[in-house]
Protein backbone atom coordinates (compact mmCIF):
# COMPACT_ATOMS: atom_id res chain seq x y z
CA UNK A 1 0.00 0.00 0.00
CA UNK A 2 2.96 2.51 0.74
CA UNK A 3 4.49 1.89 -2.33
CA UNK A 4 1.46 2.09 -4.76
CA UNK A 5 0.80 5.26 -2.48
CA UNK A 6 4.70 6.46 -2.80
CA UNK A 7 4.36 5.94 -6.69
CA UNK A 8 1.17 7.76 -6.89
CA UNK A 9 2.81 10.79 -5.48
CA UNK A 10 5.59 10.22 -7.81
CA UNK A 11 3.17 9.93 -10.61
CA UNK A 12 1.74 13.36 -9.73
CA UNK A 13 4.72 15.40 -9.15
CA UNK A 14 5.50 14.29 -12.41
CA UNK A 15 2.66 15.23 -14.29
CA UNK A 16 3.48 18.96 -12.50
CA UNK A 17 6.26 19.53 -13.48
CA UNK A 18 5.35 18.86 -17.14
CA UNK A 19 1.84 21.20 -17.43
CA UNK A 20 2.37 23.71 -20.29
CA UNK A 21 1.62 27.30 -20.54
CA UNK A 22 0.74 28.34 -24.19
CA UNK A 23 2.93 31.72 -24.92
CA UNK A 24 1.43 32.81 -28.37
CA UNK A 25 1.69 28.87 -29.45
CA UNK A 26 4.73 28.28 -27.86
CA UNK A 27 4.46 25.82 -25.41
CA UNK A 28 6.30 27.06 -22.01
CA UNK A 29 6.68 24.27 -19.30
CA UNK A 30 4.94 25.52 -15.89
CA UNK A 31 7.80 25.58 -13.78
CA UNK A 32 10.08 27.32 -11.13
CA UNK A 33 13.56 27.71 -11.47
CA UNK A 34 14.26 24.93 -8.74
CA UNK A 35 12.37 22.42 -10.30
CA UNK A 36 13.81 23.06 -14.17
CA UNK A 37 17.40 22.70 -12.33
CA UNK A 38 16.18 19.16 -10.82
CA UNK A 39 15.26 18.02 -13.72
CA UNK A 40 18.19 19.15 -15.67
CA UNK A 41 20.50 17.52 -13.10
CA UNK A 42 18.28 14.18 -13.25
CA UNK A 43 18.89 14.44 -17.19
CA UNK A 44 22.33 14.44 -16.83
CA UNK A 45 22.76 12.23 -13.70
CA UNK A 46 21.13 9.49 -16.98
CA UNK A 47 18.08 9.17 -14.71
CA UNK A 48 15.94 10.54 -17.23
CA UNK A 49 15.65 10.79 -21.60
CA UNK A 50 17.82 12.85 -23.36
CA UNK A 51 16.94 16.40 -23.04
CA UNK A 52 16.57 19.38 -25.26
CA UNK A 53 16.35 22.97 -23.04
CA UNK A 54 15.54 25.99 -25.23
CA UNK A 55 15.27 29.18 -23.30
CA UNK A 56 12.60 31.69 -25.77
CA UNK A 57 12.10 35.10 -25.00
CA UNK A 58 9.21 37.62 -26.96
CA UNK A 59 11.58 37.72 -30.01
CA UNK A 60 12.32 34.18 -30.27
CA UNK A 61 8.57 33.62 -29.76
CA UNK A 62 7.69 36.06 -32.78
CA UNK A 63 10.34 34.19 -34.93
CA UNK A 64 8.65 31.12 -34.22
CA UNK A 65 5.05 32.32 -35.31
CA UNK A 66 6.15 32.73 -38.70
CA UNK A 67 8.47 29.62 -38.65
CA UNK A 68 6.36 26.67 -38.42
CA UNK A 69 9.60 24.24 -38.06
CA UNK A 70 11.06 25.98 -35.40
CA UNK A 71 7.69 26.50 -33.87
CA UNK A 72 7.54 22.29 -34.08
CA UNK A 73 10.95 21.75 -32.88
CA UNK A 74 10.37 24.42 -29.66
CA UNK A 75 7.25 22.41 -28.75
CA UNK A 76 8.94 19.09 -28.62
CA UNK A 77 11.68 19.89 -26.68
CA UNK A 78 11.85 18.58 -23.14
CA UNK A 79 12.10 21.81 -21.02
CA UNK A 80 11.11 24.95 -22.18
CA UNK A 81 11.95 28.00 -19.84
CA UNK A 82 10.29 31.88 -20.11
CA UNK A 83 14.06 33.64 -20.93
CA UNK A 84 12.62 37.03 -20.57
CA UNK A 85 9.91 39.13 -18.65
CA UNK A 86 7.68 40.04 -21.81
CA UNK A 87 6.74 36.28 -21.83
CA UNK A 88 5.87 36.06 -18.11
CA UNK A 89 3.69 39.43 -19.01
CA UNK A 90 2.34 37.98 -21.98
CA UNK A 91 1.36 34.73 -20.03
CA UNK A 92 -0.13 37.10 -17.36
CA UNK A 93 -2.32 39.02 -19.96
CA UNK A 94 -3.66 35.81 -21.29
CA UNK A 95 -4.28 34.43 -18.07
CA UNK A 96 -1.88 31.50 -17.65
CA UNK A 97 0.72 32.88 -15.38
CA UNK A 98 3.86 31.42 -15.73
CA UNK A 99 5.99 30.92 -11.76
CA UNK A 100 8.84 33.02 -12.82
CA UNK A 101 11.05 33.79 -15.35
CA UNK A 102 13.90 31.80 -15.72
CA UNK A 103 17.34 32.88 -17.44
CA UNK A 104 18.81 31.15 -19.06
CA UNK A 105 22.54 32.12 -18.28
CA UNK A 106 21.75 30.97 -14.51
CA UNK A 107 20.45 27.45 -16.00
CA UNK A 108 23.49 27.10 -17.79
CA UNK A 109 25.55 27.99 -15.14
CA UNK A 110 23.97 26.06 -12.80
CA UNK A 111 24.27 22.83 -14.94
CA UNK A 112 28.31 23.92 -15.39
CA UNK A 113 28.51 24.16 -11.42
CA UNK A 114 26.87 20.47 -11.37
CA UNK A 115 29.26 19.01 -14.01
CA UNK A 116 32.20 20.03 -12.12
CA UNK A 117 31.16 18.47 -9.14
CA UNK A 118 30.85 15.22 -10.85
CA UNK A 119 34.57 15.59 -12.46
CA UNK A 120 35.36 13.75 -15.31
CA UNK A 121 32.07 12.33 -15.07
CA UNK A 122 29.85 14.58 -16.75
CA UNK A 123 32.67 16.23 -19.93
CA UNK A 124 31.11 19.57 -21.38
CA UNK A 125 31.10 20.91 -24.50
CA UNK A 126 31.33 24.33 -25.73
CA UNK A 127 29.98 25.12 -29.04
CA UNK A 128 29.44 28.31 -30.54
CA UNK A 129 30.65 32.20 -30.63
CA UNK A 130 32.93 34.10 -32.29
CA UNK A 131 36.54 32.30 -32.94
CA UNK A 132 38.49 32.44 -29.66
CA UNK A 133 35.10 33.02 -27.17
CA UNK A 134 34.43 28.90 -26.49
CA UNK A 135 38.32 28.72 -25.73
CA UNK A 136 38.01 31.69 -23.21
CA UNK A 137 35.00 30.60 -21.44
CA UNK A 138 36.10 26.91 -20.73
CA UNK A 139 39.16 28.97 -19.41
CA UNK A 140 37.47 30.78 -17.37
CA UNK A 141 35.06 28.53 -15.94
CA UNK A 142 37.17 25.73 -15.37
CA UNK A 143 39.73 27.99 -12.78
CA UNK A 144 35.79 29.28 -11.39
CA UNK A 145 34.30 25.59 -10.96
CA UNK A 146 37.46 22.98 -9.32
CA UNK A 147 36.66 19.30 -11.11
CA UNK A 148 35.00 20.87 -14.37
CA UNK A 149 36.39 18.49 -17.59
CA UNK A 150 35.22 20.86 -20.78
CA UNK A 151 36.39 18.06 -23.08
CA UNK A 152 36.06 20.14 -26.38
CA UNK A 153 35.40 23.83 -27.79
CA UNK A 154 34.66 24.44 -31.28
CA UNK A 155 33.01 28.81 -32.12
CA UNK A 156 29.94 28.67 -34.17
CA UNK A 157 31.44 30.50 -37.11
CA UNK A 158 30.86 27.61 -39.84
CA UNK A 159 28.39 26.16 -41.86
CA UNK A 160 25.55 25.10 -39.23
CA UNK A 161 23.55 22.89 -41.75
CA UNK A 162 26.32 20.71 -42.90
CA UNK A 163 29.65 20.47 -44.71
CA UNK A 164 33.06 18.81 -43.58
CA UNK A 165 33.62 21.08 -40.47
CA UNK A 166 29.91 20.12 -39.54
CA UNK A 167 30.76 16.71 -39.60
CA UNK A 168 33.67 17.39 -37.42
CA UNK A 169 32.49 18.77 -34.61
CA UNK A 170 29.69 15.95 -34.61
CA UNK A 171 32.39 13.26 -34.58
CA UNK A 172 34.29 15.64 -31.54
CA UNK A 173 31.69 15.65 -29.65
CA UNK A 174 31.02 12.00 -29.90
CA UNK A 175 34.38 11.12 -29.55
CA UNK A 176 35.15 13.24 -26.16
CA UNK A 177 31.43 11.53 -25.40
CA UNK A 178 30.52 14.94 -23.54
CA UNK A 179 27.49 14.88 -21.87
CA UNK A 180 26.41 17.94 -21.73
CA UNK A 181 26.82 20.32 -24.57
CA UNK A 182 26.03 24.49 -24.77
CA UNK A 183 24.78 25.18 -28.00
CA UNK A 184 25.17 29.04 -28.18
CA UNK A 185 24.44 30.48 -31.84
CA UNK A 186 21.52 32.38 -31.33
CA UNK A 187 17.45 31.29 -32.65
CA UNK A 188 16.90 29.36 -34.42
CA UNK A 189 20.04 28.33 -35.51
CA UNK A 190 20.73 26.35 -32.29
CA UNK A 191 17.46 25.02 -31.95
CA UNK A 192 17.27 23.53 -35.38
CA UNK A 193 21.05 22.55 -35.24
CA UNK A 194 20.12 20.55 -32.04
CA UNK A 195 17.14 19.03 -33.38
CA UNK A 196 18.95 17.91 -36.97
CA UNK A 197 21.79 16.21 -35.02
CA UNK A 198 20.45 14.65 -31.49
CA UNK A 199 20.04 11.35 -32.54
CA UNK A 200 23.56 11.32 -34.15
CA UNK A 201 25.01 11.99 -30.77
CA UNK A 202 23.62 9.56 -28.07
CA UNK A 203 26.07 10.12 -25.70
CA UNK A 204 25.28 13.63 -24.89
CA UNK A 205 22.24 14.11 -22.00
CA UNK A 206 21.32 17.61 -21.99
CA UNK A 207 21.51 20.03 -24.98
CA UNK A 208 21.35 23.93 -24.04
CA UNK A 209 20.48 26.29 -26.63
CA UNK A 210 21.50 29.22 -24.92
CA UNK A 211 22.49 32.19 -27.26
CA UNK A 212 24.96 34.62 -26.23
CA UNK A 213 25.90 32.92 -23.02
CA UNK A 214 29.71 32.19 -24.16
CA UNK A 215 30.27 36.05 -24.43
CA UNK A 216 29.36 36.12 -20.92
CA UNK A 217 30.80 33.36 -19.74
CA UNK A 218 34.14 34.48 -21.06
CA UNK A 219 33.99 37.83 -19.59
CA UNK A 220 34.08 39.35 -23.10
CA UNK A 221 30.24 40.44 -22.43
CA UNK A 222 28.60 41.53 -19.02
CA UNK A 223 25.56 40.57 -17.44
CA UNK A 224 23.29 43.49 -16.50
CA UNK A 225 23.67 44.30 -12.56
CA UNK A 226 21.72 42.63 -9.76
CA UNK A 227 18.97 45.19 -9.48
CA UNK A 228 18.09 45.07 -13.09
CA UNK A 229 18.06 41.52 -12.80
CA UNK A 230 15.70 41.63 -10.04
CA UNK A 231 12.81 43.65 -11.36
CA UNK A 232 13.47 41.94 -15.24
CA UNK A 233 14.81 45.12 -16.48
CA UNK A 234 17.96 43.76 -18.34
CA UNK A 235 16.60 44.62 -21.68
CA UNK A 236 16.48 47.87 -20.29
CA UNK A 237 20.66 48.15 -19.52
CA UNK A 238 21.11 46.18 -22.76
CA UNK A 239 19.91 49.50 -24.21
CA UNK A 240 21.33 51.33 -22.39
CA UNK A 241 24.90 50.37 -23.22
CA UNK A 242 23.91 49.22 -26.90
CA UNK A 243 21.36 52.31 -28.08
CA UNK A 244 21.64 49.95 -31.69
CA UNK A 245 19.45 47.67 -29.99
CA UNK A 246 16.38 50.10 -29.77
CA UNK A 247 15.25 48.49 -33.16
CA UNK A 248 15.06 45.15 -31.47
CA UNK A 249 14.17 46.15 -28.09
CA UNK A 250 10.41 47.81 -29.83
CA UNK A 251 9.81 44.81 -30.52
CA UNK A 252 8.60 43.94 -27.04
CA UNK A 253 5.33 46.28 -27.04
CA UNK A 254 4.16 44.32 -30.48
CA UNK A 255 4.73 40.98 -28.56
CA UNK A 256 2.42 42.10 -25.70
CA UNK A 257 -0.06 43.73 -28.40
CA UNK A 258 -0.22 40.06 -30.33
CA UNK A 259 -0.54 38.62 -26.43
CA UNK A 260 -3.94 40.30 -26.53
CA UNK A 261 -5.33 39.75 -29.69
CA UNK A 262 -4.11 35.68 -29.00
CA UNK A 263 -6.09 35.79 -26.08
CA UNK A 264 -8.98 36.98 -28.73
CA UNK A 265 -8.56 34.41 -31.00
CA UNK A 266 -8.69 31.58 -27.97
Amino acid sequence: MLKCLELLRMQRNYMCERLKTDVCGVMFDTLTADKARERLYSALDGNASQTALFTPNPEIVMIAEKDAEFKEILNGAELVVADGIGVIKAAKILKTPLPERIPGIELGEAMIRYCASKGDALPVYLLGGKPGVAEDAAKVLTEKYAGLFVCGTHDGYFDMSGGEEYEKVIAEINGKKAALVLVCVGAPKQEKWIAANREKLPCVRVFAGLGGSLDVFSGRSKRAPAFFCKFGLEWFYRLLKEPSRIGRMSRLPLFLVKAYKYKKKK
